[in-house]
């Protein structure tokens, strides 16, 4: 088992690989919406970088299946249903308490611009956004509750909740486990010497619209949010 050895190892998806295996990496999945406060964890490197783990995962947590597809198989569909089951939970909560929480503090956890932001976002793009927010760290933490607050029609939302957790989960995991592959046969490089550049290129990648947000968009007016009635 990986030991702790300082706040660094949090933001590391291999931390969490070794430490914790297949069920680890499944609950950070389901608390990134399901708790609504994973959002500080790494989700889309996570995935990437389990995928190049994947046959040792897969093995260690049930025996070896001999097949690489099948393994690969195995951790995207675990993966996919924690995320489909963590969308829910946050959209049920949302219908039941989410108005409340416009009205909740900050805090270190919890940031009510967050929360505008998505609320933003899925106007904007309306059901799609279920979809698209999976791709989105933040957004896909409080999107499935804007959801639920806004009471979207609950066979629609599990419909698009299915596409994205499956889309995510096998994009980002089956990306992870055959490029190792491909740079290891045909440039004999191993993924896994250099996780940390791969780590930073993916938190740009899925950062950036975030980025050129805050630097080039209009400046966020939350003042509109104010005593608005959710319920």
């Amino acid at each position: 088992m990986e030991d702790f050895n300082s706040w660094k190892d949090l933001l590391n998806p291999e931390f969490y690989i070794k430490m914790g295996g297949f069920w680890l990496i499944l609950f950070i999945v389901f608390a990134e919406t399901g708790l609504f406060v994973g959002f500080f964890l790494p989700g889309d490197s996570l995935l990437f970088v389990s995928g190049i783990y994947a046959v040792e995962i897969i093995k260690e947590t049930f025996g070896s299946t001999g097949s690489d597809f099948l393994d690969t198989t195995i951790l995207a569909s675990g993966v996919a249903l924690a995320a489909i089951i963590g969308n829910e939970v946050g959209y049920y909560f949302g219908r039941k308490a989410g108005p409340a929480l416009y009205k909740r503090p900050d805090s270190m956890l919890f940031k009510k611009k967050y929360l505008y932001q998505a609320h933003d976002f899925f106007e904007k793009h309306g059901a799609l956004a279920i979809i698209m927010a999976r791709f989105l760290p933040v957004v896909r933490t409080f999107t499935p509750i804007v959801a639920g607050i806004v009471k979207m029609d609950k066979k629609e939302f599990l419909r698009d909740n299915i596409i994205g957790a499956v889309l995510w989960s096998f994009i980002l995991i089956f990306a992870g486990h055959y490029l190792d592959k491909l740079f290891m046969e045909q440039f004999h490089i191993n993924l896994k010497e250099k996780l940390e550049y791969i780590i930073i290129v993916i938190v740009l990648v899925t950062t950036l619209p975030v980025i050129i947000k805050f630097m080039f968009g209009k400046k966020d007016d939350f003042s509109k949010y104010e005593n608005k009635d959710f319920e």
